[in-house]
C-alpha cells in the first residue's frame, strides 16, 4: 500500500477541521495542469503542514483526481474545496497560479477527492518521516512494504483510533464492486466527477459536450436502494436527465433510448424527444462502467411510463 504526504497550508488544514460534516473533500492542485496519479483509490493521502510547523496532522482515502473547471469543483464540493464562497476559492487558486486568470476565465484546477478525511488533535500531531525534506512543496510517496512507510502507517493508524467508533477503515481499492456489509465508499461528489469523466464529459444520449448543461443522474437513485456506483450512473443534458427521472426516457439493455408515449400526450410540442426513441447511446469506453442491466430493469419497472 502506498501513501501520499501532501504539503498543505495551516489555513486550510484549519478551515476544513472546523467543518466535520464534510465527508468528501477536494484537495486542489491550482495549477491545474495535470492528474494526480500517485495513489490508488482507497489508498491514504496526509496533510503535513508547510515549514515550520513541520507535522502530519491528517488526512483522508483518496478516491480520484481529475482536471475541472473552478466552477464545477465549486457547485460540487462547496466549502469542501476550502472556501467559503466561489469567489474565495478563485482568489486562493489564483495566489498559486503561475499565470494570471483571463477576465471571466473559468481555469482548470487539478482536484484530489478524498473521502472519510480525518483530523488530528494538535497534541497527536507527528512528524514526518526524516527523509522528509523541508523543501518539499507539494509531496512524496512511501510504501508501507518498506520500514518508513509501515511505521508512518503504524503511527497515522493510532491517531486514527479515537476518531472512529468501530473498526479503523481499513484503505481499500474496489470502488466499484458491490459491497458487501460496509455502505459503498463512493462519495457523491466523486461519483458526479467520474461518471462525467466516463462519458468524456459528452451527453449519453446527443453527444452534447457543453459542460454548464450536463448533469449526472443516477439509473437507481439511492433512497431508492442505489449506489454511488460508475454503473450506475449516466450523463445527460439538463433536460433529458429530468425527463429520465421522471420516467419518461429510459434505456434497452442494449443501451438504446426508449422514449415513453405519454410525454407527446401529457407535452405537447415535444417531437425532438420523439425522434430519439430507438437511438444508440454513447457508454463509456470501459465495459465495466457501462449502465448495468440489473439498474436497467429497475429504472423500467419502477420509473419508466411504459
Amino acid at each position: 500500500m502506498r501513501i501520499y504526504v501532501a504539503v498543505t497550508d495551516d489555513r486550510l488544514f484549519q478551515f476544513l477541521r472546523a467543518r466535520p460534516d464534510l465527508d468528501e473533500i477536494n484537495f486542489l492542485q491550482p495549477g491545474g495542469r495535470r492528474k494526480f496519479q500517485a495513489l490508488q483509490p482507497g489508498e491514504p493521502f496526509l496533510f503535513k503542514l508547510h515549514s515550520p510547523r513541520h507535522f502530519v496532522v491528517g488526512g483522508g482515502f483518496f478516491a480520484y483526481s481529475s482536471l475541472l473547471p473552478t466552477s464545477l469543483a465549486w457547485e460540487i464540493f462547496g466549502e469542501g474545496n476550502g472556501a467559503v464562497t466561489l469567489q474565495a476559492l478563485r482568489g486562493r487558486i489564483q495566489r498559486y497560479r503561475r499565470q494570471p486568470a483571463k477576465r471571466g476565465e473559468d481555469y482548470d484546477v487539478g482536484s484530489i477527492i478524498l473521502e472519510r478525511p480525518f483530523y488530528f488533535d494538535e497534541a497527536d500531531w507527528l512528524q514526518p518521516p526524516r527523509d522528509f525534506a523541508k523543501t518539499i512543496v507539494q509531496g512524496k510517496v512511501y510504501d508501507t512494504a518498506t520500514s518508513t512507510g509501515r511505521l508512518l502507517w503504524e503511527e497515522v493508524r493510532l491517531r486514527m483510533s479515537p476518531l472512529y467508533a468501530g473498526n479503523i477503515p481499513e484503505p481499500q481499492s474496489e470502488m466499484f464492486a458491490e459491497p458487501a456489509t460496509a455502505p459503498p465508499r463512493l462519495g457523491p461528489g466523486a461519483f458526479r466527477i467520474m461518471v462525467t469523466d466516463a462519458y468524456e464529459r459528452r451527453c449519453a444520449m446527443t453527444g452534447d459536450s457543453t459542460l454548464p448543461a450536463l448533469e449526472v443522474t443516477h439509473i437507481r437513485p439511492p433512497a431508492q436502494g442505489g449506489l454511488h456506483r460508475l454503473d450506475n450512473g449516466l450523463l445527460l443534458r439538463s433536460d433529458l436527465r429530468r425527463l429520465f427521472d421522471r420516467g419518461y426516457l429510459s434505456l434497452t439493455d442494449d443501451f438504446k433510448i426508449r422514449v415513453s408515449a405519454l410525454l407527446g400526450r401529457d407535452y405537447g410540442g415535444s417531437e425532438g424527444y420523439l425522434s430519439l426513441d430507438g437511438l444508440a447511446i454513447e457508454t463509456p469506453a470501459a465495459v465495466e462502467h457501462r449502465p448495468r442491466p440489473a439498474f436497467l430493469d429497475w429504472h423500467r419497472r419502477k420509473v419508466f411510463h411504459g
